[in-house]
């Protein structure tokens, strides 16, 4: 923390006013934060909400976004999962594939585009200068 003049800056002066998040002359809009978590927890992380094809409660988003992270951080086996979260090596990878493929199709447009000229020229630019010609072209760098 930043002491000036003897004051710690977290303390309040008058050179700091204090809003409690509120921002002065701003329009307060009451938001009933309550209900909306409630219904994103009721709709996306219920685990009541989908049943499997045997009649069983599905997995959890929660186990499900935890599982596919864990599995592409860490380079984690799909049947090492089964001990700590219970669910087979099948599912798994069933679960990473469709977590991979959600997210290709959510961000594709935006981040998986092909490079055009000029982030063409830059790569080469940067690869040239890194002593790595040809690197555009070679998918394992090798050449």
């Amino acid at each position: 923390m930043a002491v000036r003049a003897g004051v710690m800056a977290c303390e309040e002066t008058e050179e700091q006013p204090q809003w409690d998040g509120s921002v002065a002359g701003h329009s307060y809009k009451p938001r009933n934060r309550e209900i909306a978590h409630e219904t994103l927890t009721n709709n996306y992380f219920n685990s009541n909400s989908k049943k499997d094809k045997a009649g069983h409660a599905s997995f959890s988003t929660y186990q499900k976004v935890t599982i596919a992270l864990q599995m592409l951080a860490y380079a984690s086996p799909a049947d090492a999962m089964n001990d700590t979260y219970g669910m087979s090596e099948s599912t798994c990878l069933d679960n990473l594939a469709e977590f991979c493929h959600t997210v290709v199709q959510i961000y594709k447009e935006e981040y998986l585009g092909e490079p055009n000229q000029a982030d063409m020229a830059r790569l080469f630019r940067k690869a040239e200068d890194r002593g790595f010609l040809g690197m555009i072209r070679s998918l394992d760098c090798m050449h």
